[in-house]
């Protein structure tokens, strides 16, 4: 029998808890981190000018490894990363090895990614409880404009093109038979509307093959900012009841708002983003209802930083009488922030994992980027975490 007290002791706004693995000196480095973030202007220059000196081969990469760089990522090879699984797992917390290099484009490239990624499978199944998924994005392992093409049907591919395409979806098949194999679940990101049906269908083929049996191997993710993705979610449920496989669910609200919304704009096309921030809290909510409604047909993972939906999926489970260790429902946040939420689950038993990025310094500049646009461009985020650590600085002075 599961406490009713279960759902209702959470509190995200523990900072004990959630800052609980960060000595003073790791607890006062975020707390700077945080507090230059929260300044939206300061983050446009700051990126500007980071930009500018890696283009002219300035020597600011030690300073960047010891700032932003650590504060997001846990090293520049997976072997760098495991200071930080350890740390997590002392606190009941998993880790999501995730290579994020961004930017190659040639074949040599989706080579040499899809084989750090077999790596990062190996690694996850020499210990599932500590590395719990792997994650990739098909664009690491394919040209974006072959994924367009293809996407929008409008031209038949030509034999260079053909025969790039059997590359990407061997390398895709490699991941996802090793992964099945291991035993380690395999997320595919989400990425942005002109591509994603593309990696939907490889994604289903995927979970078709090896998402049959009783367990879930294969994840697709699903950006709830986009007004058809409640209903591609439940469509992919629906059809994998048909077709006798279970239903693998990342839901996301999605990190492409602005870029969707601009290029929507420019071409002339229908906006595939919600109208509001409500209609995507809604449909995100209505998705984990959803999900626990169906939980014999799918399992899912919650990735996000929303405090009210981390605990309206914990209250759901407690009424339906699902264990906050079932391993059909997993929480997940990104490394270096909502601290509160991720520590505060695993404190009360749920399944909760942390995506860890890594790669060189500077090919992982493009996602650090996009974490600190994010974190001036989603209302209060930086503010929250900036607060949040100096209520916990505060209450270690006050304690000493």
């Amino acid at each position: 029998m599961i406490s009713s007290q279960t759902a209702k002791s959470l509190n995200f706004d523990n900072t004990e808890i959630s800052f609980a693995r960060l000595t003073n000196r790791q607890l006062r480095k975020t707390y700077w981190i945080f507090a230059l973030m929260n300044q939206n202007g300061l983050v446009k220059l700051g990126t500007f000018f980071i930009k500018l000196a890696l283009k002219l081969g300035l020597p600011i990469k030690g300073v960047i490894r010891q700032t932003i760089f650590s504060q997001f990522c846990g090293g520049e090879t997976i072997e760098d990363c495991q200071k930080t699984i350890a740390s997590l797992a002392e606190a009941g917390v998993g880790t999501i090895l995730d290579y994020s290099v961004e930017g190659e484009d040639d074949e040599e490239s989706f080579d040499a990614t899809c084989q750090e990624l077999l790596n990062t499978i190996h690694r996850a199944a020499t210990n599932p409880e500590q590395i719990p998924f792997a994650v990739f994005k098909v664009t690491g392992l394919a040209s974006t404009p072959l994924l367009e093409k293809i996407q929008s049907g409008k031209e038949e591919l030509n034999a260079e093109e053909t025969s790039a395409w059997e590359r990407v979806q061997n390398r895709v098949n490699r991941l996802c038979a090793l992964a099945a194999d291991k035993q380690v679940r395999l997320f595919f990101d989400a990425e942005e509307s002109w591509i994603q049906d593309v990696i939907d269908t490889l994604c289903y083929d995927q979970m078709a093959l090896y998402n049959a049996g009783e367990e879930v191997w294969i994840y697709n993710t699903y950006q709830l900012y986009r007004w058809e993705a409640l209903e591609n979610y439940q469509k992919a449920v629906e059809n994998g009841k048909k077709a006798g496989y279970r239903v693998g669910a990342k839901l996301v609200r999605g990190a492409y708002l602005e870029k969707e919304r601009r290029r929507a704009h420019e071409e002339e096309y229908q906006d595939p983003t919600q109208p509001t921030k409500e209609a995507t809290d809604q449909d995100y909510n209505t998705a984990i209802r959803f999900s626990l409604d169906q939980i014999d047909r799918v399992a899912i993972c919650l990735g996000t930083h929303n405090e009210a939906s981390s605990k309206l999926c914990a209250d759901l489970m407690v009424q339906k009488q699902i264990h906050p260790s079932d391993s059909r429902v997993y929480f997940a946040q990104l490394l270096g922030m909502s601290d509160n939420i991720s520590f505060t689950l695993a404190s009360q038993g749920y399944n909760v994992a942390k995506y860890v990025p890594y790669g060189p310094v500077e090919s992982v500049m493009p996602y650090l980027f996009r974490r600190a646009e994010e974190n001036t461009s989603i209302a209060g985020q930086s503010s929250r975490e900036y607060l949040l650590v100096k209520k916990e600085l505060m209450r270690r002075r006050n304690k000493a």
